[in-house]
């Protein structure tokens, strides 16, 4: 019963298999080998994007770090979600690899900007002249921080205002598989057609051993973030061990599959969930995390059973957790805790 992450979750047969067969013979190094031409000619497909630029790195801290820095000038603000991963689970990395950029936070209930919290910061951001942080890139996550997703219409009005001030924009998809499961949009629509410049797609918390993808929909930003690359150390020399992951995630659709079992996982967690006398919902549930609150006792009869999450704070008489399911929970794990919980709140 293990909801703490979805990146602590095993890796997938097929993936651990392609990893088996790339691990035979010789290939070229730093993304010259066949199997990185051939992951480019496939997300391209994937996104409807032909001439997309697509590169590889192991972590979402460097797809997310390096795609902001290729997009965005030290001077530049990057608007985002107050809660965004950006914002509060990257020790400082967007600040770094951009040379100081500043991050403008944006509020949002359930963890989403809107059109209407985002503009009053996008206008008073450069009001001051050369005396202020200037206008640089918006970055939305999707999945976000709370576990909602947004929808491309959503990404679209977002986006409109960031380009009507002559910005780039940038998707955090660390969960990307995950939104497009939640919304049942294609990855073009969620990205370049709703106005998306640059993508850190996610593979690590959707089963990858450990490689995220940054799909660059202008090419020409695609050689600075080559060099940008290098220069912060992410350049894998033994790059076919990354495509290998990456190819076998999205043959066949695979990944949509993995995304699917962790968000049916997480549905039917919350509505037992929501089933228990007192307990509620903090955030929709539209994909893989659940924010939640019980009545006081569950915690302890939940760790006796085995279970593993994040408690929260929460209010005088109640506990409240963070809980995310992955492409391998099973129906007996969230049973499990279902039970577990419901044997300890009064009935």
């Amino acid at each position: 019963m293990f909801f703490a992450s979805d990146n602590a979750s095993a890796v997938p047969a097929p993936v651990m298999a392609a990893l088996l067969a790339a691990n035979d013979g010789f290939a070229m190094p730093y993304g010259k080998d066949l199997r990185m031409d051939d992951l480019r000619g496939q997300i391209r497909a994937l996104f409807e994007s032909p001439e997309a630029a697509v590169y590889l790195v192991a972590t979402g801290t460097a797809a997310n770090a390096l795609a902001l820095a290729s997009h965005c000038p030290p001077w530049g603000a990057v608007f985002c979600h107050r809660h965004a991963h950006i914002q509060e689970d990257e020790c400082g990395a967007p600040e770094f690899f951009t040379n100081g950029a500043k991050l403008a936070l944006v509020e949002g209930a359930h963890g989403k900007m809107t059109p209407e919290t985002l503009a009053p910061v996008l206008e008073r951001t450069g009001a001051g002249g050369v005396h202020g942080v200037q206008r640089g890139m918006l970055s939305i996550t999707n999945v976000t921080e709370a576990g909602t997703v947004y929808f491309p219409a959503e990404v679209a009005a977002l986006t409109a205002l960031a380009r009507a001030h002559g910005l780039p924009c940038h998707m955090d998809g660390a969960r990307f598989a995950n939104a497009l499961v939640a919304s049942g949009a294609s990855p073009a629509e969620m990205t370049w057609r709703a106005g998306i410049d640059v993508l850190s797609l996610g593979g690590t918390k959707n089963g990858l051993l450990g490689v995220e993808a940054v799909v660059i929909f202008d090419p020409a930003r695609a050689w600075e973030f080559e060099l940008r690359r290098k220069r912060g150390g992410h350049l894998v020399s033994k790059g076919r061990y990354l495509a290998a992951q990456m190819q076998a995630y999205l043959d066949g659709g695979l990944w949509l599959t993995l995304a699917a079992q962790a968000n049916a996982a997480a549905a039917r967690l919350a509505a037992g969930i929501l089933a228990q006398p007192g307990a509620a919902l903090l955030h929709p549930v539209d994909a893989n995390i659940i924010f939640a609150q019980w009545p006081a006792g569950g915690h302890a009869a939940l760790q006796q059973a085995g279970a593993v999450y994040y408690p929260m704070p929460a209010a005088e008489g109640m506990e409240a957790a963070r809980l995310v399911t992955s492409w391998s929970t099973t129906t007996a794990d969230v049973d499990g805790f279902l039970a577990a919980l419901a044997g300890a709140l009064p009935g």
